[in-house]
């Protein structure tokens, strides 16, 4: 009789796709009956407590792939006894175990056994089974194909079809209590809280509407006044922090048949997050659309059109206290790359004009204008405005650098926060207000932080920056003048009064074309180094380029700010100084200096790397026919990432030690390291949007182009 069904159960999973999605894999349907569970069970004890022997003593022949009969609760417990030997709940080539555990094989029935061998294998299992638990399941059968899978497949399939669902929010009901709460709030009561724009009544009357139909989220609802987004407005904000609408849409309630209000989706950069970052959110467009999911870049384009609306700029990220300051700007390049991909929608060409606009908004408003533009050399600054102490660092983040101050005041560190933050009369000190100006500004750069920008950020003209701000001139011009018949209206709403705009005025690629032009002259005059053969930043107060080397260098490759005499000295002279085992560092040693308690690592330089600094360089380097130089870039990046994706339990993070060949993800930086602290499985991935076409690893011959991103293939 037990027989029969096993036949019946493996006959019914023989032919399914043993890479589908855990929820379909481990649903309905695929479960064991309770006389073929009990069976697996005893057979599965009865081998974990054997000593592990050769695996031919064990296996079987088959035509077909393995499947095995796993009770999940009892295996798990065996696996981690005998393999997590450091009790992390990972499997990864640091634990000293034994590297085997038998499992119970479909074909026969649970008599004979096959060792799974090796960390990846062994890892993957542990992955698997946490999944299967995850979803209820007591007893699975699970396919051998899904724990020796090819490592770039796995993890191509797990960025497509688990992280990218895992990292994507809504801000609306259906996640409100949650995304409400802020882990960074002090104050006395938190809570979840909501500032929406005074002029979007429907969200308001959505929120207050929620709040009311369940008072035990605690929900409070607030308007966002003009006042709001001022300095004093933002500070006067601190005793209350939330979080800020973003763009909503409406849709049919299946169940209702009613329409009602939802928010458009994003996707953050970390599990943890529930708002939506600036530049996080291009690099994870870029992948999205490799990954055929334009849609929910298209809607993170949205959101940042809905961000300049009503609070002025694209926000580091939507929270109250991040209303003073923006991020790298990559607006034009990400609307562009998902106009492409959905042009034969109804509604591209508006979703393109929708988001042009708001960049030149975005662009006179913020980036050519006080106290950003620096008007002597016509280049750009990150130099945020703010009051106070930023509120949104850990409670004692700063309390070295306020003690002293504390002291001079005979105050208590709380109490002279609270008079500096009020500007109280009595303290008066240009200094303190220097070292928060600075530090603003390097989280507006999006490097924070590094000694590259520490203590002097707010003064430099930036390489990166610059690039960043000459391509929204290209590509501006470009839009104008290709989608736009070189006349585009600018509507009452998106004009920027103080550069002299009036309602309805055109805009022609002539006039950005001239723009662009304008600021490459300033780069060259102000940013490149002819000796080095790099850029470098340049300090607006002293009146001089700084000396540290940065690999943002690249960044004008990637906007094709270079001329091509430039783009092969920062070949031949700069790549040299930041290229190492995994790809490109951040800063170079010599940059950075020694380190010490004192003095200690950040996470922004050497011997740090992350996927932007790879993916912009590689960019540029294709761009500029550096074909063979962007391939060994990428393939170092890939192998270091892969490398550790099989050793360390599935790991993807949001940046590694470069110069480590065999732990790289092992970083001492502040922050620690985003991706790496999960039990049993990783659900999300800190993953750039590489090698998620290809189905087979790279090898030497072939090169890295079948794995290498969209952008640079270009």
């Amino acid at each position: 009789m037990q027989s029969s069904h096993l036949s019946h159960v493996h006959d019914h999973t023989k032919f399914s796709d043993p890479f589908i999605e855990a929820q379909e894999y481990y649903g309905p349907g695929r479960e064991p009956n309770r006389t073929e569970d009990h069976r697996v069970h005893t057979s599965l004890h009865e081998a974990s407590t054997l000593p592990a022997s050769r695996r031919f003593s064990l296996d079987e022949s088959a035509s077909e792939p393995r499947r095995f009969l796993i009770p999940v609760d009892s295996t798990l417990k065996s696996l981690l006894e005998r393999e997590d030997t450091d009790q992390n709940v990972q499997i990864t080539i640091d634990d000293a175990g034994p590297k085997v555990l038998s499992l119970g094989t479909v074909a026969s029935h649970g008599l004979k056994h096959f060792d799974i061998r090796g960390t990846y294998m062994l890892s993957n299992l542990l992955q698997e089974l946490t999944l299967a638990k995850g979803f209820g399941r007591k007893h699975v059968i699970l396919d051998e194909a899904r724990l020796n899978e090819n490592p770039v497949q796995r993890l191509s399939r797990l960025v497509k079809y688990s992280f990218w669902d895992g990292l994507t929010r809504r801000i609306d009901a259906s996640s409100i209590e949650l995304a409400g709460k802020d882990p960074k709030d002090w104050t006395d009561d938190p809570r979840p809280r909501i500032y929406v724009p005074e002029a979007c009544v429907e969200q308001i009357c959505y929120y207050e509407k929620l709040a009311r139909e369940q008072p035990h989220i605690r929900l409070d609802v607030r308007r966002l006044t003009d006042y709001d987004l001022t300095p004093e407005g933002v500070r006067d904000l601190n005793d209350r922090p939330g979080l800020l609408a973003l763009a909503m849409e409406t849709y049919t309630d299946h169940r209702t048949g009613t329409m009602e209000l939802r928010g458009l989706p994003f996707v953050v950069p970390g599990g943890r997050f529930n708002e939506m970052y600036g530049w996080d959110s291009y690099m994870e467009s870029l992948g999205l659309i490799v990954n055929e999911r334009s849609d929910l870049a298209k809607s993170m384009v949205k959101n940042f059109g809905f961000c300049i609306k009503h609070y002025g700029k694209i926000l580091n990220a939507n929270r109250t206290y991040y209303l003073g300051r923006t991020q790298p700007p990559f607006l034009t390049d990400m609307a562009l790359r998902v106009y492409e991909t959905i042009r034969h929608e109804p509604d591209a060409l508006d979703f393109l004009r929708e988001a042009i606009l708001a960049a030149m908004k975005e662009y006179y408003t913020i980036w050519m204008a006080s106290p950003r533009l620096d008007t002597l050399t016509g280049l750009s600054r990150y130099r945020p405005e703010g009051i106070g102490v930023p509120p949104e660092t850990e409670a004692r983040h700063f309390t070295h650098i306020l003690e002293p101050y504390a002291s001079k005041y005979g105050m208590t560190c709380e109490e002279f926060v609270r008079a500096y933050n009020r500007n109280d009369w009595r303290i008066c000190e240009p200094g303190l207000d220097e070292y928060f100006l600075h530090d603003r500004a390097v989280r507006e750069s999006g490097h924070d932080t590094s000694y590259r920008l520490e203590k002097v950020a707010a003064d430099l003209a930036t390489i990166d920056l610059n690039a960043l701000l000459y391509k929204y001139e290209v590509d501006i011009a470009r839009a104008i003048q290709l989608y736009f018949k070189d006349h585009l209206v600018v509507p009452a709403e998106c004009c920027a009064a103080s550069h002299g705009m009036k309602p309805n005025q055109v805009e022609t690629s002539a006039v950005w074309s001239r723009r662009a032009k304008s600021r490459r002259r300033a780069v060259d005059r102000y940013l490149w180094n002819e000796s080095k053969g790099m850029y470098f930043d340049y300090d607006t107060i002293k009146g001089q380029q700084t000396a540290y080397e940065s690999a943002t260098t690249f960044w004008a490759m990637w906007a094709g700010l270079a001329t091509p005499h430039q783009a092969a000295a920062l070949v031949i002279k700069a790549l040299p100084k930041f290229e190492v085992f995994g790809g490109l560092v951040s800063g170079t040693l010599e940059s950075r200096g020694a380190v010490s308690i004192d003095r200690p690592s950040r996470q922004w330089d050497y011997p740090f790397g992350w996927a932007p600094q790879q993916i912009l360089a590689w960019t540029g380097l294709v761009r500029y026919g550096f074909q063979e130089e962007a391939e060994r870039l990428a393939y170092k990046w890939l192998y270091m990432v892969t490398k550790a994706f099989v050793d360390f339990n599935g790991i993807v993070v949001e940046k590694y030690d470069v110069t480590r060949p065999i732990d790289p993800h092992k970083v001492e930086a502040e922050y620690g390291n985003q991706g790496s602290d999960f039990k049993g499985v990783a659900r999300e991935g800190k993953l750039p949007p590489f090698c998620q076409r290809s189905q087979a690893e790279p090898t030497a011959s072939k090169g890295l182009v079948g794995l290498m991103p969209a952008t640079c293939m270009a």
